[in-house]
């Protein structure tokens, strides 16, 4: 399968990520790049172009003779890269990488088409640059770990491939794969802009897709455990609220739902008149919030994420370095596209809307786990002899100090600038960090998630109700009981844990907000 970009869609970017689609450029792109590249080959000549003739940064009032201006693009590869930490797993590379074409793809970087072309065969081919996580104060853009991607495209540095981190000059040889050569700007242009930021923006952003979904199920079933009346997801009762995510919400409650024998309907059970003479009502006229409130916290998570959506696909098909190439007006413009602000903003309140979602979900789990609660489950879903057997009790406290953890996390890295560059970036993003804080938050969300199905699909085995929940949600609960069985004697949860976290982060579903 081959992509013929032109414009990059979230479902291309997924495509390449999850489908193993190759990247292909379309001839209306493949010539505005190198109408690009020719203008600024002849725009420069004479003219005083940062970054070209230039030093970077504070350095930019100083001249850089002709003769040194190869020199010099080789020079912020080399030197930028400095950056830290753990190597960022690969599909976070890969999706940063995509990020970095859609802003070639613009034409108005200047860069020369086997640039490009290189990059595609990175991605085409599996190739992953090594790059830290540390480094980027996200203005201007990504320079460290960008120069680290950077530093392969030259032939220099360490990247991942087969699974193994080894010389780029010895992977590029294997393949029959020619460096990037210099021409005019391209080490700053590879170097200079969000690309990084966004790359891991998009995979908190899909994954994040799929814990609402998760959210969603996990709601729906603790409801049928629950035997709650089905009116708190009514479209009527949603419609009356004018806000679109909790709308979609209870729409996906309802279609997910569909069938269940197990939750009650209200008209049915309390208006019929059948209840004049009880004066304490032994099921409850409306269960707890995290039970009944699903919508209405949900929904904002719902419509944050779209937000996000639309604000990562903006930026992947943006020009986000500096100086700007146009070949329209027959200039180039000086600026701050590289600012990561918008991806930085994004990410702030993404890891906050997966916060509250996890925060929703441990107090789900709490709700199965307390019998006083709940009145129809034994404590901790324990299936064993109370006392002598401890059920799910010991994951709550992972649950719980995961979500705290969460909690923490969810203070905004947006607002935390520093200046730095001998105060030249004197107002930064974070952007990076914003990111990577986010993606802690989604990996912990996932934990959390992976211990409250598991306590799901014991309560439904506890109350043996298995035969009347909804289609969708037995389809789910027998996926799951096909590698996590029922257990009754206390057994160690670390590795369910993680085999269920590998189950929710691998399922496929068509549309998550179906």
């Amino acid at each position: 399968m081959q992509k013929e970009l032109e414009y990059i869609t979230l479902g291309d970017i997924k495509s390449i990520l999850f489908d193993g689609a190759k990247i292909a450029f379309t001839s209306e792109v493949k010539e505005r790049i190198k109408k690009s590249f020719e203008f600024l080959e002849q725009f420069s000549k004479d003219r005083v172009i940062y970054g070209i003739n230039t030093g970077f940064g504070p350095m930019a009032q100083y001249r850089v003779s002709d003769d040194e201006r190869v020199q010099l693009q080789y020079n912020i590869i080399r030197s930028h890269s400095a950056g830290a930490g753990n190597p960022l797993p690969n599909i976070y590379v890969k999706a940063a990488m995509i990020a970095r074409i859609g802003t070639f793809i613009q034409g108005e970087s200047g860069v020369h088409p086997e640039l490009v072309e290189l990059l595609a065969n990175f991605i085409n081919n599996d190739i992953y640059p090594f790059i830290p996580e540390h480094g980027s104060v996200g203005s201007s853009g990504d320079l460290v770990q960008l120069a680290h991607m950077a530093l392969t495209l030259i032939g220099e540095g360490q990247v991942n491939y087969e699974g193994v981190f080894q010389p780029a000059s010895d992977v590029l040889k294997k393949l029959g794969l020619k460096p990037m050569g210099v021409h005019v700007r391209e080490g700053l242009s590879v170097t200079n802009g969000t690309s990084f930021m966004t790359g891991i923006g998009l995979i908190n952003l899909f994954d994040a897709q799929k814990l609402l979904q998760w959210a969603v199920i996990a709601s729906v079933m603790v409801n049928e455990i629950a035997s709650s009346y089905d009116d708190f997801m009514a479209e009527k009762l949603n419609a009356v609220r004018r806000q679109p995510g909790q709308n979609v919400i209870a729409e996906m409650l309802r279609k997910i739902s569909e069938g269940s024998q197990c939750m009650m309907n209200r008209e049915k059970e309390l208006y019929d008149g059948g209840h004049q003479n009880e004066s304490v009502f032994k099921h409850k006229v409306q269960p707890y919030y995290s039970l009944r409130c699903v919508p209405q916290i949900l929904g904002p998570v719902y419509d944050t994420l779209q937000n996000t959506a639309r604000v990562l696909e903006n930026e992947v098909n943006s020009a986000t370095d500096n100086p700007i190439v146009d070949v329209e007006t027959k200039t180039v413009y000086h600026g701050g596209n590289f600012h990561g602000d918008y991806v930085s903003f994004e990410m702030d309140k993404l890891k906050i809307a997966v916060t509250k979602l996890t925060m929703l979900m441990e107090r789900q789990m709490n709700y199965l786990f307390h019998d006083r609660i709940n009145g129809i489950l034994p404590p901790f879903v324990n299936m064993g002899v109370l006392g002598l057997n401890y059920g799910m009790q010991a994951c709550q406290f992972t649950a719980t100090s995961t979500t705290a953890e969460c909690q923490t996390l969810s203070n905004s890295m947006y607002v935390h600038s520093i200046p730095n560059n001998n105060d030249n970036q004197d107002v930064v993003s974070m952007g990076t960090n914003s990111a990577l804080l986010a993606k802690r938050v989604v990996d912990n969300a996932y934990q959390v998630m992976a211990i409250h199905f598991m306590s799901i699909v014991q309560g439904v085995d506890c109350l043996k109700c298995a035969a009347k929940l909804s289609p969708k949600t037995r389809a789910i609960y027998d996926e799951i009981r096909a590698f996590f069985p029922v257990f009754v004697e206390d057994t160690t949860k670390y590795e369910d844990i993680a085999n269920m976290q590998k189950y929710l982060r691998g399922k496929r579903f068509e549309n998550f907000a179906e």
